[in-house]
């Protein structure tokens, strides 16, 4: 395996700001990577100062059609096309049974979770059939958890683009992959999903996604950023060129 596994290729990373993404970033860039960044928090912009001239930052809300489209055209001129993108926005807001969500809030973490994948697919596919490209997206163990209901539901909706696009495209040489992490620790989000106060009851819903994440993990413990981010950008290199429509868990041994 080369030590510059993406030198010269053009490596388009969503949720570049902090966690899995921030990391595979980091990573790609140490393996020759050029960048494109793109977050809607400011410190992407530091993070692509960081890692050096071959690194472009974007901010952008990737909820919206417009700006998702916009962003990964602006990677796409920027770097001279893409060679990969990286799918990396979503995570859960709320965390309670689904009796207790309210309408608004299921559809919110829809569109959270579900909506930027789908629209910077979309977005990126005239580059990706340029350059027979390839896409990795990141989905979740969660679509089989406690207390996150519309999050699993959206999560389930990333698996099912991951297949159906990668038996679509195949013939046409762009492959398409995702993982799915189980519970994995970062650092504190630079910008939180849900910055409301938590009720004494909600940090109990809460504790039972802590619960059940490590009691279905066979390992029995949270991941780390290299554990996830190793997976991410080994399916986007050529060790992977014969997969394709793959959804591979990345969580200890819990399958979701």
């Amino acid at each position: 395996m080369s030590a510059a596994r993406f030198e010269g290729q053009r490596v388009v990373v969503t949720g570049a700001g902090q966690g899995i993404g921030r990391r595979v970033a980091e990573c790609a860039a140490a393996e020759g990577a050029r960048l494109g960044l793109i977050d809607r928090a400011e410190n992407v912009h530091e993070l692509a100062a960081q890692l050096g001239g071959g690194a472009h930052a974007r901010q952008a809300n990737l909820e919206d059609w417009d700006e998702a489209e916009r962003a990964i055209a602006a990677c796409a001129d920027t770097l001279g096309g893409i060679d990969v993108l990286v799918n990396n926005v979503g995570g859960t807001i709320w965390a309670r049974p689904y009796g207790a969500y309210e309408p608004a809030q299921i559809e919110a973490e829809i569109r959270r979770s579900l909506f930027p994948t789908l629209w910077c697919c979309r977005a990126a596919l005239p580059a990706l059939l340029a350059s027979g490209g390839n896409i990795v997206n990141v989905s979740s163990v969660a679509t089989r958890g406690v207390h996150r209901v519309p999050y699993a539901a959206a999560k389930g909706g990333v698996n099912a683009m991951t297949v159906s696009l990668a038996f679509e495209y195949a013939e046409q040489g762009i492959r398409v992959n995702a993982v799915a992490p189980g519970g994995t620790a970062a650092p504190p989000r630079v910008v939180p999903r849900n910055s409301q106060t938590q009720t004494d009851e909600e940090k109990d819903w809460y504790q039972a996604i802590v619960d059940q994440t490590k009691a279905t993990s066979f390992m029995g413990r949270y991941g780390n950023l290299d554990e996830q981010a190793g997976p991410i950008l080994f399916l986007a290199s050529d060790a992977a060129s014969y997969i394709t429509g793959t959804v591979l868990p990345v969580a200890g041994g819990d399958s979701g």
